[in-house]
């Protein structure tokens, strides 16, 4: 009875998320005794595969299936579930993101497994299984217990360090055994984005609110973030006014973020907000209001005008890349 992850991988590339998830799922599998294995779907290198191995997998499966290029919940569910069933897993391990959150919930259904979505670290226990996730907008921890022999297990971004281990791994390439008629989705047409960090992928984020006081001031917000190699956000406000594009927008109803580090200029933190960016490793706010509820969620804050905050930002930055 093994541990199950599976590893998302982008153009063939496996990101910091996906070793953050083997990592955790690795240590999951030494808390139970048993063994790691991990699941790639679509066109990834043997070399990239291999690093899988590094943060704890002991075991690759790799599906290369040309039916598979594009993600299909409804075919990525078949060929986990298929999966697990055949190497009887009792924890499945899947990523909280979007692709997540869509395969998730198909796979409990589909293996009759309990789901808690969004945990934030290792089981409690493991009899009873009881694992933590944050709740009511990040403000509280609940502590969730899964009864079937199944469970399912989405982990939250930046919830877990990544763990190198000399572990050497086997890989396994199988067929799905898929047919294109079981492919529901198509995709017509692939537009890339570049010169721009992705919001969703971005390590570092630089954010701004109602208090940069118009459009026109967000030239030293973008500098700050080229400086830093951060992504660009926005709070809602900011959007909805058309200061910034709406793929901007962080929070409860825009973009969920997890980044190492989210600067916020200018925003007071209201609780839809929060909820988008709680999950920072570290947060740093800068609002002339000492009472704004940002300050009570930020790691470091700073009361003061953003306008001014910044140029003196910028400068000690530039003085020390000087060096």
């Amino acid at each position: 009875m093994s541990v199950l992850v599976f590893t998302e991988n982008w153009d063939g590339k496996f990101k910091k998320l996906s070793f953050e998830l083997v990592s955790y799922a690795s240590s999951v599998a030494g808390i139970l005794g048993t063994s790691l294995t991990a699941i790639s779907i679509g066109k990834v290198e043997e070399d990239e595969l291999k690093k899988l191995a590094v943060y704890g997998a002991s075991r690759i499966i790799d599906v290369k299936d040309e039916v598979l290029s594009c993600l299909d919940n409804q075919a990525y569910t078949q060929v986990i579930a298929t999966i697990a069933e055949k190497e009887q897993s009792s924890v499945l391990v899947i990523s909280n993101n979007n692709t997540g959150k869509a395969i998730a919930p198909r796979l409990s259904v589909r293996l009759k497994a309990g789901l808690v979505s969004g945990v934030t670290g290792l089981p409690v226990s493991v009899n009873p299984f009881i694992v933590r996730k944050r709740v009511f907008s990040g403000k509280a921890i609940a502590r969730m217990e899964i009864k079937s022999p199944v469970k399912i297990l989405t982990l939250s971004q930046n919830s877990y360090e990544l763990i190198k281990t000399d572990n050497k791994a086997a890989i396994e390439s199988v067929n799905s055994q898929l047919t294109p008629g079981t492919i529901k989705t198509l995709i017509s047409k692939v537009e890339k984005q570049t010169g721009k960090i992705i919001l969703t992928d971005a390590e570092i984020v630089v954010s701004g609110g109602r208090g940069m006081k118009s459009p026109g001031n967000w030239g030293p917000l973008e500098e700050l973030a080229g400086i830093l190699g951060a992504a660009l956000a926005c709070s809602r406000p900011v959007s909805d006014e058309g200061w910034r594009p709406h793929e901007e927008h962080t929070g409860q109803t825009g973009k969920i973020i997890a980044p190492n580090l989210y600067m916020a200029f200018g925003i007071s933190g209201a609780i839809q907000h929060l909820a988008g960016v709680s999950s920072s490793k570290y947060i740093v706010a800068v609002n002339t209001d000492k009472d704004a509820p940002i300050f009570e969620a930020a790691d470091y804050g700073i009361v003061g005008d953003a306008l001014k905050v910044i140029p003196e930002l910028l400068r000690e930055i530039k003085a020390v890349k000087a060096q």
